[in-house]
Order: C-alpha cells, then sequence, then structure tokens
C-alpha cells in the first residue's frame, strides 16, 4: 500500500467522525426540541393543568398547575401557539391571557379582562387578532380585540343579540366565515367576517337548520375546509355538512347516529345539568319530559381520516371514518372512556385521543389505529376537580 493510499485510508475515519457528530447533535437537539404539551382546565379547582405528552407513547407527566378561577371552562390557542385564553365562568366574568413558554410549557398570566356575560366557548380568528365568545345564558356572541403583545381586551368590537343557547363558535380556515350552533333553537347561524374590522354580518341565508329538538352543539372543520361536522346533543346525531368556499353557505350532506348501537333512540337519558351554569336549561328540559344522549365534542384528526364525538350519556368515543371525497361518515365503533367526558381532544400529531372526566378527575389517553381509526386505551391520568376542556400544543 502506498504512502498516499495510507493517508487516504487515515482521513476516512476522520471525515465520518466530522460528518456524524453534527448529524447526532442535530438528533439530539431535534429530539429536544420538539415538545408536546397538554392544558385541562379544572372548574372545581379554579386552575390549569400543564402537562407533558410523550409524542410516541402516550405517557403524560404533570408539569404544574396555574390558577385562574372559580368555574374555569373553556379555552382557546392562539394560532401560532403563543398564547393561551382560559374563559372564567363565575363572576366577575373574565378572560385570562397566559403567554407558553415553548421549552417547558410553563404559563404565565399576562392579563385578566372582565366580560360581561358568562362565556361558555371562546376562540381566535385565523390572524390571531380577534377572540370569539358566545354567551349561553345570555344569547350573546362577542368579538373582542387581540393586542400585538397577544392580550385580549374587554372592549368589545360588536356584541350580537342571538337565539337560544348558543353553545360554540368558530371560524373557517380561510378566516372568512364564522358558524354559531345553538343549542336552544336547533339552529346554526352563518356569518361573513371581516377580518380587518373584527366585524361579523350575517349571512344569506343567515341559518341552516337542524332537527327540531336536536340541540346543535359543537362542530369541526374537515382539514382541507370542505365540510363541517357538529355534534347535537340532544338526539344523539351528528350533521354533516358540505361548505360552499365561496359564500361559506352549509348544505346538509348526512345525518348519522353517535351514540353505541346497544343504546337504542327508546333509551334515551334524562337531561341533567353540567355543571357550568346550564342548569336552567336542563331544569327546563326535565319539566318538559326532554330527553339528551349528552353528545357533547367533536374533533377531526389533522389528516382528515377519522372523527371522534364524546357521547356523556354512555361514558364512551364514537369513532368514525371519514370519506375525503364526499365528506360522508361510517361508524366505526364506540370505546369506554372517563365519566361525563365535557371535553376531548385530539393531540397534534393525530396518535391520541384524549378524554377529561368531568366527574371522575382524570383524563384518559386513548391510542389512534392509524389504520383503522379505532381506539386503544393506554393509560389514566389524575388532572384535579371537574376537568372539562383540553388543549395541546406541539413545539417543534
Amino acid at each position: 500500500m502506498t504512502e498516499k493510499t495510507n493517508l487516504f485510508a487515515f482521513r476516512i475515519p476522520i471525515l465520518m467522525t466530522a460528518l456524524l457528530i453534527p448529524a447526532l447533535s442535530m438528533g439530539i437537539n431535534q429530539s429536544y426540541s420538539e415538545q408536546t404539551f397538554v392544558y385541562v382546565s379544572n372548574g372545581e379547582d379554579g386552575d390549569i393543568s400543564v402537562m407533558k405528552l410523550d409524542p410516541e407513547t402516550g405517557d403524560i407527566k404533570m408539569v404544574e398547575k396555574v390558577p385562574a378561577g372559580p368555574n374555569v371552562k373553556h379555552m382557546a390557542l392562539s394560532p401560532d401557539h403563543r398564547f393561551l385564553y382560559a374563559s372564567v365562568r363565575s363572576e366577575p366574568f373574565s378572560v385570562i391571557t397566559y403567554s407558553i413558554t415553548p421549552e417547558t410549557g410553563n404559563l404565565n398570566q399576562l392579563s385578566k379582562e372582565l366580560l360581561p356575560y358568562n362565556m361558555a366557548y371562546i376562540s381566535v380568528d385565523q390572524s390571531g387578532r380577534y377572540l370569539f365568545s358566545v354567551s349561553y345564558t345570555d344569547a350573546k356572541i362577542e368579538v373582542n380585540p387581540i393586542g400585538l403583545d397577544g392580550v385580549v381586551k374587554s372592549e368589545p368590537v360588536q356584541v350580537i343579540s342571538t337565539g337560544p343557547n348558543p353553545h360554540s363558535i368558530l371560524v373557517d380556515r380561510s378566516n372568512q366565515f364564522v358558524y354559531v350552533p345553538h343549542l336552544g333553537n336547533a339552529q346554526i347561524k352563518q356569518f361573513l367576517f371581516n377580518e380587518t374590522s373584527g366585524v361579523l354580518t350575517p349571512n344569506d341565508p343567515e341559518t341552516v337548520f337542524t332537527e327540531d329538538g336536536s340541540g346543535p352543539r359543537h362542530f369541526d372543520f374537515s382539514p382541507d375546509n370542505r365540510f363541517v361536522y357538529v355534534s347535537s346533543e340532544m338526539d344523539g346525531m351528528v350533521y354533516s355538512y358540505k361548505i360552499d368556499n365561496e359564500t361559506g353557505i352549509l348544505d346538509e350532506i348526512q345525518r348519522i347516529l353517535a351514540i353505541p348501537p346497544n343504546l337504542s333512540p327508546e333509551a334515551e337519558i334524562p337531561a341533567h345539568g353540567d355543571g357550568d351554569g346550564d342548569e336552567d336549561r336542563s331544569q327546563e328540559a326535565e319539566d318538559e319530559e326532554v330527553t339528551t344522549f349528552g353528545v357533547a365534542d367533536i374533533h377531526i384528526t389533522p389528516n382528515g381520516k377519522w372523527l371522534y364525538v364524546s357521547v356523556r350519556a354512555t361514558n364512551t368515543i364514537t369513532a368514525f371514518g371519514v370519506d375525503p371525497h364526499s365528506g360522508n361518515l361510517t361508524y366505526i365503533g364506540s370505546y369506554d372512556t372517563e365519566k361525563i367526558h365535557r371535553g376531548i381532544y385530539i393531540d397534534p400529531r393525530g396518535k391520541f385521543v384524549i378524554a377529561a372526566g368531568q366527574e371522575s378527575g382524570y383524563i384518559s389517553i386513548h391510542a389512534i389505529n392509524e389504520e383503522t381509526g379505532e381506539l386503544k386505551f393506554l393509560n389514566r391520568y389524575e388532572t384535579g376537580k371537574d376537568p372539562n376542556w383540553i388543549e395541546s400544543v406541539e413545539f417543534k
């Protein structure tokens, strides 16, 4: 072997080491920086649990509990995941702005602004400049500005008197159209949204009707913004709609039961309060001998393949397959979970369904079968008294 060959052979390991060390270092840094956090509001405790989720195994560890206020309920994330907003549904009614520390998931309270009404649901527009909220008890829709510092301002852009019991509000993925299901009169109101001024204007037609007494509650958009899926609390259905992306008008395409097959429509469960200020509605329902399946939260996976719905009457999560072309749903199965799981959530990677048991004080983690959409129970973790709403973020 020549001297030149020996020198070349000697340089190869050095070259490989030089290439390998940065690669390994990048891998280490990437692994360290990819953090997934879960936030759970605990109404009775008046705080928010901050938990770290292992995105591969589904294991969860408590990070901290942050004070909020008695009856803290619904939460919403800013589009850039820098801020978390929480609605406090005890007097004085308010919305709290927290900043999120990406490295640890910790929350830092920036402000607590008063709101005139008890807000059952809050969400943020796609630009992060406006907070939408609805008051179930006062029949109001409100839009509040969000400053460049991420803080919600108490002086609203707009307050709309609306129909009975609005239960949720979301803007579509194009940031042009806003929808508000009204549980009290079986309607979904449609609005045009001006993302410059923050003003909502009734669309034409203003309303889409569901079945009388159905109780439309929550909804979610398909990732491609072509379809909307609405959970219906009273009749146990999921209503599916196609969105006209030019006008924002919804066109119904399907109705499908979300309740387990062994629970027939004749076996409905008597209505009961949610412990969130809905007791007046529940009393009226009992007086009229109305029954409910307690269908509540609804979410679709990031890839648009699977849809999951919480059914409180049976403490189960219903799974559906989603046809990407027609938008139609196909029933997969129903899976046991926490007691009265008012809120469920899908992690940012679409690998797990997390359910908060309002009457158990625990959250359960269910793995999603990527091929079938079926759920497999993994574990449960104590979070606090009256856990209800869940949000989750991933930082890369």
